[in-house]
């Protein structure tokens, strides 16, 4: 148990030296967390750590602010605790509330040990990609490329060190490797793209991609003044005049709006508005894609 303290504390040390963001003050501050849960649930520290990244945008979201919660996990039937309403899947879902962070990790594990999950637990601990890819399988969540997400702050900082504390050099390598690691092209509705790191720009995109900035900007609808979101999808061709998946409506949530949902399916945003004339462009309105 030392040794393996010692190793968190160098891993901490090491991420707290270099330049500094919210996703690593929150992996500062949650890693200890993650990994006790792997120890308790055999669940990998890795993917625990990536979800609550992303789901509670590196805890800055409302649900992690207001209510601790850092997974995004509903109320369900089961759920005798406090709760918050927030425009997900659809306008004014119910959300759990905890009295602290901690309760709100404890939860999460026990969440993912139930029978929906099960085929999880087959998988090695040190298998983040087949976690991710499991989890998006199994319905944790609704958005297409949320496995994609996942495995991209995994590998952006490195968090699969994570997952095998004995290996102290191996995890400190990891963790400079992955700081400077390239984009990997990922594949949904048939096009080609990436999930955008934190502190990225469309030109420092094309530039990687030797793509013109103007021609990556027109392939995402961007304006000159819109900047890229952090894990936002980055097309590196022209979007669709449809969406090929089997979601015919999805709600603006709480930060999004009819561009960001248009990145997350794939679609044009001109025929997405042509197929939403009259809805509002905010939080809580249910759009069409099909």
């Amino acid at each position: 148990m030392q040794k393996r303290n010692f190793l968190l504390v160098l891993i901490l040390f090491i991420v707290s030296s270099l330049k500094a963001d919210v996703y690593q003050e929150y992996i500062d501050t949650y890693s200890v967390m993650a990994v006790k849960q792997q120890e308790e649930y055999r669940i990998p520290a890795s993917i625990t750590l990536a979800q609550g990244l992303l789901e509670s945008s590196a805890g800055r979201s409302r649900l992690a602010r207001e209510g601790n919660n850092h997974f995004g996990i509903k109320c369900h039937s089961d759920w005798n605790g406090d709760t918050m309403l927030r425009d997900d899947d659809a306008p004014d879902e119910c959300f759990r509330v905890y009295d602290s962070p901690e309760e709100s990790y404890r939860d999460h594990s026990k969440f993912l040990r139930r029978d929906r999950y099960r085929p999880l637990f087959d998988l090695e601990i040190t298998d983040y990609q087949g976690w991710a890819k499991g989890l998006r399988k199994c319905g944790y969540a609704t958005d297409p490329n949320y496995a994609d997400k996942l495995m991209a702050i995994i590998e952006r900082y490195g968090l699969y060190g994570f997952d095998k504390p004995g290996e102290i050099e191996q995890t400190v390598m990891f963790i400079r490797e992955t700081l400077s690691a390239k984009h990997r092209v990922q594949k949904s509705n048939g096009l080609h793209y990436v999930v955008a790191f934190p502190g990225d720009t469309y030109k420092s995109i094309a530039k990687e991609f030797q793509i013109k900035e103007k021609k990556l900007r027109e392939f995402n609808d961007a304006l000159k003044e819109n900047g890229i979101k952090e894990w936002e999808e980055v097309y590196l061709e022209p979007k669709r005049e449809y969406s090929a998946g089997d979601v015919a409506k999805v709600t603006i949530g709480e930060g999004e709006n009819m561009r960001s949902i248009s990145q997350r399916y794939g679609i044009k945003l001109t025929k997405l508005k042509e197929l939403n004339k009259k809805a509002k462009d905010k939080e809580g309105t249910v759009l069409k894609l099909k």
